[in-house]
């Protein structure tokens, strides 16, 4: 394992999907503190250092599966660091369990600061990180991805931080979920040929390429919509309007999207990443726009 560098070993984990698990964790600190609710700032720090080691986890175990399986090949653009030859099987799949350990230990320490209910939380992201494989492999794994990088981290950020369960941070759910689902149908949808060879089912699959434009699309123009209707009925400061300044790479990339039926799967490369880069720009604006409101106030 020392022949490879420690970027090569970062790479193999995709940190560019990282704004998808540490984005719900910020802006739910940010929401939470508009409120006027009392944060723990350093739990909320903690909280977003342990997601990145379980995402780090989950990345580097799918691929791993995907290579096993023959999801992934040199065909495909997912899972470089095994499709490459620069890694082999078994050290992506030590570097995975590895990580699960790390985040599991940093875990039960979070656990045994906050209470018990942060391991229920903890033990669901555990098992959705696990099983996300199989689910995905069974067309479960736009579910898995939205409860795994958006409802579990808003209600474990919320616990976490306060000692209390803030159910009104659920409404931050829909526009960081549905951001962060539409970064696995773009990848999903690009690679339905791929993984119909490889006798896989994904939801990208079972609905068809023009179907999965269009809920592409939804996935990154809905947020924006929900924004505005609850900047509307207060659930959010009219601040968080400033979340349209990302609309353009989103209608951008929804357009992309849009071609992919009839131009082919080269519409979607790379738009997967441009939606991580979407949530993130998304999100930190809308944090901005919380700290903003909170204190303009």
């Amino acid at each position: 394992m020392s022949k490879h560098s420690f970027k090569s070993w970062l790479l193999a984990t995709r940190p560019w999907s990282f704004p998808a698990s540490t984005m719900p964790v910020l802006v739910t600190l940010a929401y939470l503190h508009w409120m006027g609710v009392s944060v723990n700032w350093p739990m909320g720090l903690w909280a977003i250092a342990n997601i990145i080691v379980f995402h780090a986890a989950g990345n580097t175990l799918s691929d791993y599966f995907d290579y096993i399986k023959g999801v992934d090949s040199d065909e495909t653009i997912g899972g470089i660091s095994l499709t490459s030859g620069e890694f082999q099987p078994k050290e992506i799949r030590t570097l995975s369990l590895a990580l699960l350990v790390f985040a599991s230990v940093s875990g039960f320490a979070i656990v045994a600061t906050t209470g018990l209910p942060t391991l229920y939380i903890g033990a669901s992201g555990f098992l959705l990180t696990v099983l996300y494989p199989w689910l995905k492999y069974h067309a479960l794994g736009d579910v898995d991805i939205f409860l795994t990088y958006s409802l579990l981290p808003i209600l474990g950020t919320s616990y976490v931080a306060t000692g209390n369960f803030h159910l009104q941070a659920l409404w931050l759910s829909v526009p960081i979920g549905l951001i962060t689902v539409g970064i696995l149908h773009a990848n999903n949808a690009r690679d339905i040929e791929h993984d119909r060879r490889a006798n896989i089912k994904t939801f990208a699959m079972l609905i068809g390429e023009k179907a999965s434009a269009t809920v592409y699309c939804a996935e990154v123009i809905i947020p924006f919509i929900w924004i505005i209707g609850g900047c509307a009925t207060g659930i959010f400061p009219w601040w968080a309007l400033l979340v349209l300044l990302a609309l353009k790479p989103a209608i951008d990339n929804a357009r992309k999207a849009m071609r992919f039926p009839k131009e082919g799967a080269e519409q979607l490369w790379g738009v997967d990443e441009m939606t991580a880069k979407l949530q993130l720009m998304f999100s930190l604006l809308l944090t901005l726009s919380l700290f903003i409101a909170t204190y303009a106030q």
